[in-house]
């Protein structure tokens, strides 16, 4: 019988091993604390997809804004550039060629 533990090493062991799932009981309460509510999961997530909407749309009118500022440039500043240019350069090609 001198293999069989004592009475007090059996307590010991026991002990050991609920100290151990107190500790993982412990472990799990603090990995539930940290996950998320399904919930508020949701409710960030729509958040998220709300300003990424804004954000696209933002983005659309920024383009807009780029093209109708190029079409003004054209418009207003290179076309009447090229109508004053244009007749004074035939007309100094004609000059020289007289």
């Amino acid at each position: 019988m001198p293999d069989e533990p004592t009475l007090g090493e059996v307590v010991r062991r026991f002990e050991d091993r609920l100290t151990d799932v107190r500790d993982d009981i412990h472990d799990l309460g603090k990995n539930l604390e940290k996950k998320v509510d399904q919930q508020i999961y949701d409710y960030r997530h729509n958040a998220l997809a709300a300003r990424v909407t804004t954000l696209e749309t933002l983005r659309e009118k920024d383009a807009e804004k780029l093209v109708a500022t190029r079409r003004w440039l054209t418009g207003a500043v290179i076309v009447p550039l090229v109508g004053i240019l244009l007749p004074v350069i035939i007309l100094l090609m004609r000059g020289s060629g007289s």
